[in-house]
């Protein structure tokens, strides 16, 4: 059963977390990204105390716990005003599927850096002409004598230029059926015929978006990560994690943004009472809450279905959670926005930039349609359209 109250090493884990996400706060934040920078700072202290590796193996690093700590990690720095987006990327995405799926070899080479945040890695599925639709992922890989060739686009990658290497999503022929088959490969930064193009985006964020181009890299043997015939299994094992880090990326955001209104509805008086004593204001914001922590609740559900190696029940519960996180958040920074009004518009309080940002959320890394698709097919068994 998923705990409802959380044990007391997770509490302090948050009080922890959250102290060093206040040191930074959301002016490091709105600063950093204004000079065009990366969170250096945040990033390595973070790392040096031991929290972007919670998740990954003690004996290659990490805290030995799973992605219910990672998460914490995540939602706690973004209810400070500080998230860190590659941590869903490097630790929970590209760390997980090593420390299940890799072998010996890079375990050694990659966690230990991954775990202390001194080394980082970028994840490359989305294509320019796939979308939603991982099965037309046309970057492949042919095999040339003990090597491979990894050919192909990919688009919406974050932090490419921080990263130490990109996880890329390619596919294979299969010799029986000939069948393109999914499968992981480490792609190195300096690799000859792997390049990266910015991506201009109005979000403004510290981690940057790249288009990728893959002409023929040539990889070693090694570079492919776990059973070239259980690509499916491996990618899963990062995709479900992704969506879990990603509803705490939205529930830390909705949080932030929350405190900020309810702070401005206790003290802004207009006529007699603070307006939060009006329950045109006080009502929403508490809708607001509620919708966060229901959210919470499933995120903390698929957390624990999949530490405790649920994969196919974390599927639907990662889903769910990443849904309804997405909404929530949304809600949230609208009605924060609107509790100010002017104010809620100006950098002094810092919530505008979260209108574009919380739209993320039911956006990527999979679009709320389609996972009301994964839940109408898989969980009430309706039949597809396409």
């Amino acid at each position: 059963m998923t705990p409802v109250i959380e044990p007391e090493e997770h509490k302090a884990l948050r009080t922890a977390v959250a102290a060093l996400g206040n040191r930074y706060g959301r002016a490091y934040m709105t600063r950093t990204i204004a000079e065009g920078n990366p969170l250096t700072e945040l990033w390595s202290e973070a790392g040096k105390l031991g929290y972007l590796g919670v998740n990954l193996p003690e004996e290659h690093g990490g805290g030995g716990g799973g992605i219910t700590e990672l998460s914490i990690v995540l939602e706690e720095l973004g209810a400070a005003g500080s998230p860190l987006l590659m941590l869903i990327v490097s630790p929970a995405i590209c760390g997980t599927v090593i420390a299940r799926f890799g072998t010996e070899e890079q375990k050694r080479t990659w966690l230990p850096g991954l775990a202390d945040g001194t080394r980082t890695m970028a994840f490359g599925i989305t294509e320019p002409d796939a979308g939603s639709n991982s099965h037309r992922i046309t970057t492949t890989a042919r095999r040339d004598g003990a090597d491979w060739l990894l050919t192909g686009r990919k688009v919406f990658v974050s932090g490419v230029d921080q990263a130490d290497a990109t996880l890329i999503v390619g596919r294979t022929e299969d010799a029986r059926t000939g069948t393109l088959k999914p499968c992981l490969f480490i792609v190195p930064r300096d690799a000859e015929g792997f390049s990266r193009r910015p991506i201009d985006m109005e979000l403004t964020a510290a981690e940057k978006q790249f288009e990728l181009v893959l002409d023929d890299v040539r990889l070693p043997a090694e570079a492919l990560v776990g059973d070239e015939d259980a690509g499916l299994l491996q990618l899963f094992a990062g995709l479900n994690p992704e969506r879990i880090m990603t509803a705490a990326f939205a529930i830390g955001m909705g949080r932030y943004a929350l405190a900020k209104a309810v702070e401005y509805a206790r003290d802004r008086t207009v006529w007699k009472a603070p307006i939060g004593a009006h329950q045109a204001i006080a009502h929403p914001l508490a809708q607001a809450h509620i919708d966060l922590e229901l959210a919470r609740l499933m995120m903390q559900k698929a957390a624990h279905l999949y530490d405790a190696g649920d994969d196919v029940g974390a599927g639907e519960a990662a889903n769910m959670a990443k849904y309804a996180a997405g909404e929530a958040c949304v809600k949230a920074v609208d009605q924060a926005v609107h509790t100010l009004g002017g104010n809620g518009l100006t950098r002094e309080f810092g919530l505008a930039s979260l209108i574009t940002a919380s739209r993320v959320a039911r956006i990527a890394p999979v679009s709320r349609e389609m996972i009301l698709n994964y839940v109408s097919h898989q969980t009430l068994g309706l039949p597809k359209s396409y």
